[in-house]
C-alpha cells in the first residue's frame, strides 16, 4: 500500500512539473517570408502579464472604421464586444445603428432592412465576395478579424507590412498591372494601395497621426480583434500556475511525510 502511494506520488509530481513548464513555455515569433529581417517592437499585450492599451485600441477602431472598412470585413466580431475596449453601451449603440442589417421574416414572410444593433456582427462593406472583387480590380480583400493570428509575426508582421510600401520597385523587378511594391509581402507585390499616411486620420484624442502611429494602433486593435479574450485567458493561466505551485508545494511535503519512516 505505502509502495503504491509512493509510485502515485511521484508521478503526480512529475505531471505536475511537466504542466508548470509547459505553461511557461513561449513560443518564438516566426518572422515572415520578406528577404528581411521582420522588425519586432514591444506591444504591450506581449507577455505573460500583457495587456492592451484602451487608448490605442480606441484609436484603432477609429483607423479600422474611417480606412480599412471601405474594404476589408471584421465578420467574427460583434459590435458588443466593442464593451471590453472601454466604450459605452451609449457609444455602441451609435455605431451599430451607423450600419443596416439584413432581418426577417416578418409577419407577412418578407426579409426586411433594420439598424445594427450591439448583437450584431461588424456589417461587411460588400453583399457577397463577387461584388468585392468587382470594388477591388479582381482582387478579394481578406477578412481582419483573425488577420493577426494567421500571419506569422502577428501584430509585427501587419505593422511591417502598413509601414514598408516602396513607391518604386527595386531595380529588375517588374511590377504587375495595378501592384504595389512592398517589402514584406510574399513575393513583395500587393493588390492594395498604401492604405495609411501621415495624417490619413484625425484622432479624436488629439494624438498626433503619424504612419507610425496609425499602424501601430491598428495592429493593436485587430491583434484584440484576433483574440478579445487575451487579457482573460492570461488572468486564468496565471490562477492555474499558481495553484500548480501550490498543489507541487502540498504534494512534495506529503510525499517527504510517507517517506520520513525510510529515513
Amino acid at each position: 500500500m505505502i509502495k503504491s502511494l509512493k509510485k502515485s506520488l511521484n508521478a503526480g509530481l512529475a505531471v505536475l512539473a511537466l504542466s508548470a513548464l509547459v505553461s511557461l513555455s513561449v513560443t518564438p515569433t516566426q518572422a515572415s517570408e520578406s528577404k528581411e529581417s521582420l522588425p519586432t517592437r514591444e506591444w504591450s499585450f506581449n507577455g505573460m502579464f500583457g495587456t492592451f492599451d484602451r487608448g490605442s485600441l480606441q484609436r484603432g477602431l477609429q483607423v479600422y472604421k474611417e480606412v480599412c472598412a471601405g474594404c476589408h470585413s471584421l465578420r467574427l466580431v460583434a459590435y458588443r464586444n466593442l464593451s471590453s475596449i472601454g466604450l459605452s453601451e451609449d457609444q455602441i449603440k451609435a455605431i451599430a445603428a451607423e450600419f443596416e442589417v439584413t432581418d426577417g421574416p416578418n409577419a407577412e414572410g418578407e426579409m426586411y432592412q433594420r439598424p445594427a444593433r450591439p448583437s450584431d456582427r461588424f456589417v461587411s462593406p460588400f453583399a457577397n465576395d463577387n461584388a468585392a472583387r468587382a470594388s477591388n480590380n479582381g482582387a478579394l480583400p481578406p477578412d481582419l478579424s483573425l488577420m493577426v493570428k494567421s500571419r506569422k509575426g502577428g501584430a509585427d508582421y501587419l505593422h511591417a507590412l502598413l509601414t514598408h510600401y516602396k513607391e518604386e520597385a527595386p531595380a529588375g523587378v517588374t511590377l504587375g498591372d495595378g501592384m504595389q511594391y512592398n517589402t514584406f509581402f510574399p513575393g513583395n507585390q500587393i493588390a492594395m494601395a498604401p492604405p495609411l499616411d501621415d495624417d490619413a486620420v484625425e484622432y479624436a484624442d488629439g494624438t498626433k497621426a503619424t504612419l507610425e502611429q496609425l499602424s501601430i494602433d491598428v495592429s493593436t486593435f485587430l491583434a484584440w480583434a484576433a483574440e478579445p479574450e487575451l487579457e482573460e485567458r492570461k488572468r486564468l493561466g496565471i490562477k492555474v500556475l499558481l495553484f500548480l505551485i501550490v498543489l507541487t508545494g502540498m504534494m512534495y511535503a506529503l510525499k517527504r511525510q510517507v517517506w520520513a519512516d525510510q529515513h
